[in-house]
């Protein structure tokens, strides 16, 4: 047996981190639908203004295909971690018996426990040199309040987090981490916004979601001259800061001389499986490759796999611009299923783009199958997946497995592990125990989407 250590581990040598993100907007296959106000006017990127730092506003619209990584985010990413491993699940092909290589990045050695702090840095750094006093958010399992509130002590900026309410109470130990940083934590819908007190006096039981969480953020900021909205997936700028992640692996994997025939990532908003997947996109995209991309998504909200490509509110209470996405509508009452990060009514406008015209696969799990597929990745490569994340090892062990005995055509795969388990324990508690509920909806009212 050759157990020579490329065989399980590239390069994580400071210098393959970027020192430019990579903006796919110049190659996608067509110009990307604007934003837009519900009248149907295009919205202007000063409307912008009241929310985000004038630097991301930019970089939302950026024509430039690469966008230089400031010195301060890039030091301070190398500090918490960068670059992160790229690994060889080995033990699973054997266990799996495939022929397929299977590589996956893992983001969850960064100190909040996944990839999110990537674009969480960048954007707090942007708007210290703005001025900013506080960030609000949302966040669903607790990942991206997590790393928004590392940030924020690192630049000391004060942070308030909207935490979707079922996991605000599935997950307390991601709470206690983001007020062990300095953040407030709030469970939503709350009475603390117009929005969250309109929700709860229709639904007193509503368990929340992402929708939701963003508009009582988002509320929250325009009250205030002092304070500003960050966001965790979806925008272009957040898309951007996280394509760190593929750029690394592109070189770490040309380190050993591969190169992915499958990429694959979980889907919610978009951000870890863009992070990954849109640095080897562009050579799709330019028609220097054929590789297969596949974003994985929960049954229990199917945006992609049964929603509709047409323009939607980003929140539940229509705050937000309308985008162009898929969608199975902002009145969604998301399940509260333990992938609290993929419980999110819409996707990322690019990506839903690329879906759209063919360039990126969509397929969706129960979550009892994903958990499964998370236990045989714990027991064999030794890392508890995030939830979110075990939606990408349940497809890459599909996929695997169609390549078994004597397969000569076997092709190298890629996932984003984009974060551990280890504060989700609760949910693979109900996995073991048989308790794990599957939800999957017999019927998605979209008519007050697609009504002219």
């Amino acid at each position: 047996m050759d157990l020579a250590i490329p065989e399980f581990r590239s390069i994580q040598n400071p210098d393959i981190i970027p020192d430019k993100w990579y903006n796919i907007l110049p190659d996608l296959p067509e110009e990307l639908p604007p934003p837009k106000l519900p009248s149907g006017e295009p919205v202007k990127p000063e409307m912008f203004l009241p929310l985000f730092p004038k630097a991301l506003i930019e970089q939302e619209f950026s024509p430039e295909r690469y966008i230089k990584i400031p010195e301060e985010v890039k030091y301070t990413l190398a500090s918490l971690g960068r670059p992160t491993p790229l690994f060889r699940a080995v033990r699973l092909e054997r266990f799996l018996d495939t022929k397929a290589k299977i590589f996956y990045k893992y983001e969850g050695v960064l100190p909040t426990g996944s990839h999110k702090i990537n674009t969480a840095v960048a954007q707090i750094f942007y708007n210290r040199v703005e001025g900013t006093e506080r960030v609000s958010t949302e966040t669903g399992a607790g990942q991206w309040g997590s790393a928004l509130s590392l940030a924020g002590a690192l630049f000391n900026i004060k942070v308030r987090v909207f935490m979707v309410k079922s996991s605000y109470h599935q997950k307390p130990y991601r709470r206690i981490m983001m007020e062990l940083y300095g953040a407030e934590v709030i469970p939503s819908p709350s009475t603390l916004t117009e929005s969250g007190r309109r929700i709860l006096e229709k639904d007193p039981d509503n368990p929340g979601s992402l929708g939701i969480a963003i508009s009582e953020a988002i509320e929250d900021v325009v009250k205030s001259d002092k304070a500003k909205y960050s966001l965790g997936s979806v925008l272009n700028h957040v898309l951007l800061h996280q394509t760190i992640i593929g750029l690394e692996a592109k070189k770490q994997l040309e380190y050993i001389g591969e190169y992915p025939d499958i990429v694959i990532g979980g889907v919610g908003g978009g951000s870890n499986f863009a992070g990954l997947a849109y640095p080897f996109m562009q050579d799709r995209l330019s028609g220097k490759t054929d590789t297969r991309f596949i974003a994985v998504e929960p049954k229990a909200c199917p945006t992609l796999t049964r929603g509709v490509y047409e323009y939607d509110f980003g929140d539940t209470a229509g705050l937000t611009p309308m985008i162009k996405m898929y969608t199975v509508g902002h009145r969604y009452r998301v399940p509260p299923i333990h992938a609290g990060g993929l419980r999110y009514h819409g996707d990322a406008p690019t990506l839903s783009l690329l879906v759209y015209k063919g360039y990126i696969e969509a397929r969706a799990y129960h979550q009892t199958e994903v958990f499964e597929a998370a236990k045989i990745f714990a027991s064999t490569e030794g890392i508890i997946p995030a939830p979110e994340s075990a939606h990408a090892v349940k497809a890459a062990i599909d996929i695997a497995r169609e390549y078994s005995g004597d397969a000569d055509d076997a092709p190298v795969i890629l996932f984003n592990l984009s974060g551990h388990g280890l504060l989700d324990l609760q949910g693979y508690q109900d996995y073991l125990e048989g308790k794990l509920v599957d939800y999957e909806p017999e019927k998605i009212d979209l008519s007050y989407i697609l009504r002219k």
